[in-house]
């Protein structure tokens, strides 16, 4: 599907919210509803064309097996996905009775397996239901997203006009949510880019992490981001490495993990997940700052895009109590004045928390004494990672103790105006614990290119 496909889909589903919500919900409110029922959706028609196969299996398992509590395994195999709705209804079924809408589209909610009614949870799809019910305007908006005229399907199918419409890909799925999202984030004059990273950096991050090793590829990797947003570095990750067409087309069977503290975006990331095949659980919500969900694990390859100028005295109290370091992730080793190795301070200013996760993503770098080829890491930052912090403060000790260690691959600065909503100058940090011997002390010459 290309761009302009992509754009009409988000005109379409943009002027559902003046056709229908205009007399019930604020301007502001309108993504409460539009984001998730566009997410809805696309669940909808990937279980569309198994609905009769799961509600086989859900007769055959109370009826016939006489199971009290339904067996996902079984569902899950009759979908064809790691979800499932259980109940009679489609999003396109419900409008066949209009009087028992309220009823049926609550028995379809509950019809979801529990990994989407998480996401349900976390959309806060409830909420704008019942306002849309009590407003009688939920069988119009049903009806606009199962029109004909959007396909939101994965394959081509012809429209209302007798035109071939093509088929909504996973990768197709995350530009119109996206886009979704820039559209009412500059409508609400709001910074987009704590959601939203754009596809070009995304793939020059890609290049960097994986180009220099792509010949020494493990069989089986992990990828994580710790700030993962909708889980678009993730999946253009998965897409570079696996790509049967691209520049590596490796057969390596790719694992994917990340977290996010925004409930929506969290839902998009999860459901992402599951409409690719990964692992939902994988995806773990809340602070990452705040707790360590990855503790026990190491990753091969990191990327991650955290926010910038953000505060994180919310978290500050799972970090440090006053002078006191509580979590291990936020302090390192360097050598004093008479040469001994102490045990140092590594918070920034409470006003910006960007360096740590870069923190977090060195803390899971895989030891080279249990994995030879070590780990990457790219990471966006603004400027203040680079420039802020007295000498002995929390940043000069993460720069000097990444410096010290010899992990710094490049820094690379990007042109400015990339991001939504704002101009501010921001750069690639290329960070690995496994630099080849004639390129210790050093940058890539391949990346000064860059």
């Amino acid at each position: 599907m290309d761009h302009t496909s992509h754009n009409k889909i988000v005109s379409f589903i943009w002027s559902i919210a003046d056709d229908c919500l205009r007399d019930v919900f604020v301007r502001g409110k309108y993504r409460d509803v539009i984001l998730p029922m566009f997410v809805l959706r696309r669940l909808d028609c990937l279980l569309e064309p198994t609905k009769q196969a799961v509600r086989e299996e859900v007769q055959f398992q109370t009826d016939e097996a006489g199971l009290t509590e339904l067996d996902s395994t079984g569902l899950q195999e009759a979908s064809g996905y790691v979800f499932y709705n259980t109940s009679e209804w489609t999003l396109k079924s419900l409008l066949g009775n209009p009087s028992q809408l309220e009823a049926n589209m609550d028995a379809y909610l509950n019809g979801f397996s529990d990994n989407v009614k998480e996401i349900i949870d976390k959309l806060d799809l409830r909420t704008p239901v019942r306002r849309m019910i009590a407003s009688n305007v939920l069988f119009d908006v049903i009806e606009k997203y199962v029109s004909g005229d959007i396909n939101l399907t994965p394959n081509d199918k012809r429209g209302p006009d007798g035109r071939i419409q093509p088929g909504l890909t996973n990768l197709g799925m995350g530009y119109v949510f996206e886009e979704l999202i820039r559209k009412f984030n500059e409508e609400n004059n709001e910074e987009a880019g704590e959601h939203f990273t754009p596809r070009d950096v995304i793939k020059l991050m890609t290049h960097l992490l994986f180009d220099p090793v792509k010949d020494d590829l493990p069989p089986v990797l992990t990828v994580y981001d710790p700030a993962c947003g909708s889980g678009g570095m993730l999946t253009e990750a998965q897409n570079f490495i696996t790509d049967p067409t691209g520049g590596i087309q490796s057969t390596a069977d790719v694992y994917l993990y990340g977290k996010e503290v925004n409930p929506e975006t969290f839902a998009i990331c999860k459901s992402d997940m599951m409409i690719k095949d990964n692992d939902p659980e994988n995806i773990k919500f809340g602070s990452t700052l705040a707790t360590n969900d990855f503790a026990s694990m190491t990753f091969d390859f990191m990327l991650s895009n955290p926010p910038y100028g953000k505060s994180w005295k919310t978290d500050q109290r799972h970090i440090k109590d006053g002078k006191d370091i509580l979590d291990p992730r936020f302090q390192v080793n360097l050598e004093n004045y008479d040469g001994r190795v102490v045990t140092c301070d590594a918070t920034p200013r409470a006003s910006d928390g960007q360096l740590l996760f870069l923190l977090e993503m060195v803390d899971k770098m895989r030891k080279l004494t249990h994995s030879p080829q070590g780990s990457r890491i790219a990471s966006v930052h603004n400027g203040s990672s680079l420039f802020t912090g007295d000498a002995g403060g929390g940043e000069s000790n993460i720069r000097r103790h990444l410096i010290e260690t010899d992990r710094v691959e490049a820094i690379i600065q990007l042109p400015n105006n990339l991001f939504y909503n704002t101009g501010i100058t921001t750069y690639i940090w290329v960070v690995t614990n496994n630099k080849p011997a004639h390129r210790k002390g050093q940058a890539d010459p391949m990346l000064k290119k860059l």
